[in-house]
C-alpha cells in the first residue's frame, strides 16, 4: 500500500498541536474548495487529500496508529489480534499454524504479509476487517447554521436523517458511527465524516460565538444622541446611542451572537461599530446652520 505523508499535505511536522492541525486544515480546504477552483481540477483532488489528512490527524487514536503503522493504520488492530494470535500458537518452521497450512494465494492483504513473510492464517477462522470509512461535505448558510434543524444525506444509496445542531462552524466535522462501508467477515462498518462548509449570507461577520456588524449611524443622532434599530439574526433590536457618540465607536450586545454549539440557550455577543454618516447634500440653509456652529465652536 503506497504510503500518503498527512502531515506533509497540511504543511505540518509530526509534533504539530490539534491547533495547528485544525489551523492548517481550514486554512488550505478553503484554498482548494472545488466551489472556488471550478477550473481546476487539481484542486478538487488535493481538497479530497486534505480532507483525508485531517480526517486521520485530527483523531487521537487514528492519529496514534497511523504514526505507528504508517499507511496501514486501518488495519492495526487485525494485525496486533494476528501477532497476539501468532505468538500463542505458531508452530516453528515453515508455514504451518495451528488451524492449517497455506500458500501463497491466500486472501490476506499486502499489510500481514509485510509482518509475517507472507505466513499469515485465519487460525481456524475469517479475519474480520472493519469497513472503509466515508467523507461527505455538507454545505449551508450561516442562517441556516443559527437554529438546529433535520437533514437527509444520501450516501451509497441510502437515506441518513441527521440532526445538526445549532452553532455548527464552518469546517467542523462530525462523526456518524457505523454508516461507513460495510465490513468484511463480519467485522463492523467504517464511520461517516461529515465536513460543514457554512457559507456567510449576512452582513455580520462571526468569530467563534461572537458577532460583528457596522452600522451607519447619521451625524445628527450621532451628536443629539437617539436610537438606532439595527436587524440581528433573531429580529430587530433598539439600540440607545449617547450624544456625542463618536465615529468608530464600538458597542456590545449581549447574547444576541451566535448559538454556542450543543449548548442550548447559550449564545455569544454582538458587538457593532458605528460609521457616522456624513450628510453629502445640504441645503444652503442648513449649510448656514453649520457655519454658525463652526463659529461657535472652541475646538
Amino acid at each position: 500500500m503506497e504510503y500518503v505523508d498527512y502531515y506533509k499535505i497540511l504543511g505540518l511536522n509530526k509534533n504539530a498541536t490539534e491547533a495547528d492541525i485544525k489551523k492548517a486544515y481550514r486554512r488550505l480546504a478553503r484554498k482548494y474548495h472545488p466551489d472556488l477552483n471550478p477550473d481546476n481540477p487539481g484542486a478538487h483532488k488535493m481538497f479530497q487529500q486534505i480532507n483525508e489528512a485531517n480526517e486521520v490527524l485530527s483523531d487521537p487514536e487514528k492519529r496514534k496508529k497511523y504514526d505507528q503503522y504508517g499507511s496501514d493504520w486501518k488495519n492495526a488492530e487485525q494485525f496486533e489480534q494476528a501477532q497476539q494470535q501468532g505468538g500463542q500458537s505458531h508452530r516453528g518452521g515453515g508455514n504451518t499454524w495451528q488451524g492449517g497450512s497455506f500458500g501463497e494465494d491466500d486472501e490476506f492483504s499486502d499489510f500481514f504479509k509485510q509482518f509475517f513473510g507472507g505466513n499469515a492464517a485465519r487460525h481456524g477462522r475469517e479475519v474480520r476487517y472493519r469497513g472503509e470509512d466515508y467523507n461527505a461535505q455538507l454545505q449551508m448558510n450561516l442562517t441556516d447554521a443559527y437554529t438546529s434543524r433535520q437533514q437527509v444525506l444520501a450516501v451509497n444509496g441510502k437515506n441518513i436523517r441527521i440532526t445538526i445542531p445549532a452553532g455548527v462552524e464552518d469546517g467542523q466535522i462530525i462523526k456518524l458511527k457505523g454508516y461507513g462501508g460495510a465490513g468484511l467477515n463480519g467485522g463492523p462498518a467504517g464511520d461517516l465524516y461529515v465536513t460543514f462548509v457554512v457559507n456567510n449570507n449576512t452582513p455580520f461577520k462571526r468569530k467563534g460565538n461572537d458577532l460583528y456588524l457596522t452600522a451607519d449611524l447619521p451625524l445628527y443622532t450621532a451628536v443629539l444622541g437617539g436610537e438606532k434599530v439595527i436587524g440581528t439574526l433573531d429580529g430587530k433590536i433598539k439600540l440607545k446611542v449617547p450624544p456625542g457618540t463618536q465615529n468608530g465607536t464600538r458597542i456590545r450586545v449581549k447574547g444576541k451572537g451566535f448559538p454556542v454549539y450543543k449548548h442550548e440557550g447559550s449564545y455569544g455577543d454582538l458587538y457593532v461599530t458605528y460609521n457616522i454618516k456624513i450628510p453629502a447634500h445640504l441645503t444652503e440653509e442648513q449649510r448656514e446652520l453649520f457655519r454658525k456652529l463652526a463659529a461657535q465652536s472652541n475646538e
